[in-house]
């Protein structure tokens, strides 16, 4: 059963630093395309940022471009995203997402989120 944990997510000040992590297990992580999204209260969900399985490629929301670093070390099943310079507007749930290739298609997995609330 594919599985994934976030962890990481805090209440942190403007300007501060978090890395969240996100574990994963019951599928083959080392093939999978690994993204962050986030949602925050009466919005939609967003795409952060992605990384190819073998994390040659990333690809970043324009807001967060040279303050997030997404990551990933596929001998730990686990993928990070690194948040600097935190603003205010970063303030969601930050969820993980793994897209799994099959032989025709691809399943599609989703974990609970971690809160992150950037406050003053």
């Amino acid at each position: 059963q594919a599985r994934l944990v976030e962890s990481g997510g805090d209440l942190v000040q403007p300007g501060g630093s978090l890395r969240l992590s996100c574990l994963a297990s019951g599928f083959s992580f080392g093939s999978s395309i690994m993204s962050w999204y986030r949602q925050a209260p009466g919005k939609e969900r967003e795409l952060v940022a992605r990384i190819t399985s073998g994390g040659e490629q990333t690809m970043y929301q324009d807001s967060v471009k040279g303050r997030f670093t997404i990551s990933r070390d596929n001998a730990k099943n686990t993928v990070y995203l690194q948040m600097n310079s935190i603003e205010p507007e970063d303030t969601a749930v930050y969820l993980c997402n793994a897209v799994s290739p099959r032989p025709t298609d691809y399943d599609s997995f989703w974990g609970h989120g971690t809160q992150v609330t950037v406050s003053s």
